[in-house]
């Protein structure tokens, strides 16, 4: 048996079946939190809208319809809450100080050379414009494509496009030039 696509299992939840609502958390949380809290600079901040996108997901239930993909729907709640919590807060970025090195530490000099490349990266993102920086986050967390990240932010097309075109080149400029 195939496995169930994350609008059936919506649909699932929908119709009253909690499992349905556990396996879509369980898909989604990582990428869905890791998209929160690189836009937003406190991790309080971000856990608190993770859990109110969860929350809205569980209020809109019974009016969910699969007019786009789950993903798409999913991002386009986490974008109107950032974008209630930018209003009030103004946008940033997490700071590295709260990235924890990774496993297995290669030795001090790849992990100084590494630490520096992921400084410059973090630094470039922090000055991307916002929407490209959120087009950017949307592409590489969500795994949204253009047309999806313009279904999710309210633009069109092209303008996603464009977004996640100058936003790559920008990035991938910054971590080259070091």
């Amino acid at each position: 048996m195939a496995e169930a696509s994350d609008e059936q299992l919506m649909l699932a939840y929908r119709d009253g079946d909690a499992g349905a609502f556990e396996t879509l958390y369980a898909r989604h949380r990582a990428r869905l939190f890791r998209f929160v809290l690189r836009s937003i600079k406190s991790r309080a901040s971000a856990e608190e809208l993770y859990q109110d996108v969860w929350m809205r997901v569980i209020e809109a239930r019974a009016t969910y319809k699969p007019s786009a993909r789950f993903t798409t729907w999913l991002y386009t709640i986490a974008h109107h809450r950032m974008v209630d919590h930018w209003r009030r807060a103004g946008l940033s970025v997490v700071s590295l100080d709260t990235v924890d090195p990774p496993a297995g530490d290669p030795g001090p000099q790849r992990h100084a050379e590494a630490r520096e490349v992921l400084t410059r990266f973090a630094a470039a993102l922090e000055t991307l414009p916002p929407a490209q920086r959120e087009a950017f986050l949307l592409h590489e967390e969500a795994g949204l494509t253009a047309a999806e990240i313009a279904a999710a932010t309210g633009s069109n097309e092209e303008a996603a496009k464009s977004r996640l075109r100058y936003a790559l080149a920008k990035l991938k400029s910054a971590v080259d030039d070091g």
